[in-house]
């Protein structure tokens, strides 16, 4: 939690320094429909029954899409993920996911800045290469961000975001096999996005 609020305050102040050169930019307009997606690294907290927390660290990306509601909310969905490949043979992958409905709050309507949140589902998945198997949980989810639209373009800006999102998934299966139980996931995440509005 602690490396949350750390990562969402470096970010606060990051996009802060944004705001600047968004006033010498075109107009903020928020008006129909919008998509955003974009890459980033983010930092995995995953405890269970049983098992030690680990944090790991790993590629997010994401794709969020909606409509406007006013100059000042946005309604979407939003797929959010993050994966971490392990060498050795045979190879490994981790990823952890989380769909979500959220809203996107602008405090100033003139203004990039955008604060969202939103719930949903969690998804948790471990696959083996070369027919190794796989672990997979599926859970609720949460999301919370923060994030400044800088535009370049009447209809397009560059988004960079902090976000953070848990998922309380619970059980882990493998071929109908309980594996794990009380499985939590927390990802804190750096991102940088294209949005067309």
């Amino acid at each position: 939690m602690r490396a949350a609020l750390r990562t969402l305050t470096l970010a606060g102040l990051f996009l802060g320094l944004g705001a600047s050169l968004a006033a010498a930019q075109h107009p903020q307009i928020r008006e129909g429909f919008w998509v955003s997606f974009g890459l980033g690294y983010g930092s995995a907290h995953e405890k269970c029954d049983g098992c030690a927390d680990t944090t790991v660290g790993g590629v997010t990306g994401f794709v969020r899409l909606g409509g406007t509601l006013s100059r000042r909310l946005l309604l979407g969905g939003e797929i959010d993920g993050w994966t971490h490949s392990y060498g050795g043979s045979p190879s490994s992958a981790e990823t952890l996911g989380n769909v979500t409905a959220a809203l996107y709050f602008y405090p100033m309507p003139a203004g990039g800045l955008f604060l969202k949140g939103g719930l949903g589902f969690s998804d948790y998945r471990f696959s083996v290469s070369g027919g190794g198997g796989s672990v997979t949980g599926l859970g609720g989810g949460v999301v919370a961000g923060l994030g400044y639209d800088i535009r370049v373009g009447r209809n397009i800006s560059i988004t960079p975001t902090a976000d953070f999102w848990y998922g309380s998934v619970g059980d882990l299966k493998s071929n109908g096999s309980l594996v794990g139980s009380g499985w939590k996931q927390a990802i804190a995440s750096f991102g940088l996005g294209v949005t067309f509005h």
